[in-house]
């Protein structure tokens, strides 16, 4: 069994391990799947050390930003695989969603108090790190986080990287050492672990599991839930299963379009995983394996040398170098950011020629001026603007070069760079499956000039900020279609 690298395990507490204990306890929160995951295998590792069962607990929160029930079903549909996978690997399972806000308050302390270790997941953004924090001192036992976001750990870089191209040069200096060290594929297979324990009665009668009902996907069961119903749920089903299937669909089917489709909404040629990446139903690791497996590559083709380009240094195929440029660049520089910059979605965090620029065309006239409301609803007066908003609002996704028009419109119809920063992440994080993400906020921030750099001719509104506008992305990309679709 290959161990968990230490660079990723960090401890939470000065709290002993207790080998009295009657189990391990992964309490999972961000990496929800059974495969290719650092914090189950890392649970694993502790099992055998004491000899002791493992215990999963799965939890889904009442209160959180944005709770609806588009969010709530993408979670549980993944819960329902992790029933059915846990179920066959012999191993105690206890999914809980919270009835009312806090009505998980000491269930985590009472399944701790019988355990040895807890072992959790460490991600960056969102209500996770200060949920952390706030129950890391008050567990009797050691609590480790586990991180299992990227194919670079988070702690491989102790500063910020305020642009792509630097992020990038950093990659192909650190990340070789770190590319063999990837999760198993199944952690539990092969691994003769102690026979399963039950919940103990008295945490199930005070917070009872998951009903058969919610885990098929009832509607009515999830209408009693405390949380917003008018964000409907989407189409597509969230878990392991749908997430390895939109990984192989991708890979066998959409990847060689990638590089000359993937801007163009007609031909919808992006990967559509960013979903599953967020809500832990994917490992980065295991789609880069598969993606390794079908190029035929080892890191024995590496190019050997630090360029910062983003094609050429992996020796892959065209379009296998451009998606991997969007799955590990741009998606773990934003966990860069996050990790390191508790005011990551702040506006104060934009870079200083941006926020200077910004504010000096903070009071230039708009033409259009729209409410929250008036962008909710898609009732600009631009159609490609609300075809992008009305494709969020049905699928919980906008076309990854559509969001940055998106984007800069909102800050050109809002009173205020500030306002148009407010609403981006009030529309992204309350429609968007991906929201809340490092990533996603990567997004947001792009529009108002993170990880990007002065541009001219200086513009009204915009000032040194990158322009972009909906004509001229009509007449660059293939969006005749998709305006149908989504009119």
């Amino acid at each position: 069994m290959k161990s968990v690298p230490e660079l990723r395990i960090a401890p939470c507490s000065d709290a002993p391990v207790n080998p009295a204990g009657d189990y391990v306890l992964y309490w999972m929160v961000a990496f929800r799947r059974t495969r290719w995951n650092f914090s189950l295998q890392r649970a694993v590792e502790w099992c055998i050390e004491l000899n002791k069962p493992l215990l999963i607990f799965e939890s889904l929160r009442a209160g959180y930003g944005w709770a609806s029930d588009r969010f709530h079903r993408f979670i549980m549909d993944g819960m329902a695989d992790n029933e059915e996978s846990l179920k066959k690997a012999g191993v105690t399972y206890y999914a809980y969603a919270e009835p009312s806000p806090d009505a998980d308050k000491g269930l985590l302390a009472a399944l701790a108090d019988r355990a040895c270790v807890v072992v959790t997941d460490d991600f960056p953004a969102f209500f996770i790190p200060p949920m952390i924090k706030a129950v890391s001192t008050s567990l009797p036992v050691l609590l480790e986080k586990v991180d299992s976001n990227g194919l670079l750990p988070m702690r491989a870089a102790d500063q910020v990287f305020t642009a792509a191209q630097f992020f990038r040069r950093f990659l192909q200096k650190e990340l070789p050492s770190h590319l063999s060290q990837s999760p198993e594929a199944d952690p539990l297979k092969g691994k003769k672990l102690q026979p399963p324990v039950p919940v103990p009665a008295a945490v199930l009668k005070k917070w009872p599991p998951l009903s058969p009902e919610l885990l098929r996907g009832d509607p009515k069961a999830l209408s009693a839930f405390p949380i917003d119903h008018h964000v409907p749920c989407v189409e597509r089903r969230g878990g392991l299963q749908e997430g390895s299937r939109t990984m192989k669909h991708f890979l066998e089917s959409k990847l060689s379009l990638y590089p000359e489709n993937r801007n163009h909404p007609d031909e919808d040629a992006t990967s559509a995983l960013s979903p599953y990446l967020h809500f832990g139903h994917n490992s980065v690791h295991e789609i880069f394996h598969r993606l390794a497996e079908q190029e035929e590559w080892s890191p024995d083709h590496l190019l050997g040398k630090v360029t910062g380009g983003r094609a050429g240094w992996w020796r892959m195929s065209e379009a296998a170098e451009a998606f991997l440029d969007e799955l590990i660049t741009w998606r773990e520089i934003g966990f860069n950011m996050c990790r390191l910059r508790e005011d990551y979605e702040r506006y104060d965090s934009l870079p200083d020629w941006a926020l200077k620029t910004l504010a000096v065309h903070a009071k230039d006239r708009r033409r259009y001026l729209y409410t929250l409301e008036d962008f909710e609803a898609a009732a600009t007066h631009d159609p490609l603007w609300n075809a992008a908003q009305t494709q969020l609002l049905r699928e919980g996704r906008i076309h990854n070069y559509l969001r940055m028009v998106w984007g800069k419109k909102i800050l050109e119809w809002t009173p205020s760079p500030r306002k148009a920063l407010e609403v981006m992440i009030e529309l992204n994080n309350k429609y968007a499956l991906d929201g809340r993400d490092p990533n996603s906020y990567s997004g947001i921030m792009w529009c108002l000039g993170r990880y990007d750099r002065a541009w001219g001719p200086e513009r009204p509104i915009f000032g040194k900020v990158r322009y972009m506008s909906s004509e001229n992305t009509i007449r660059k990309v293939r969006v005749g279609e998709y305006m149908e679709k989504y009119r």
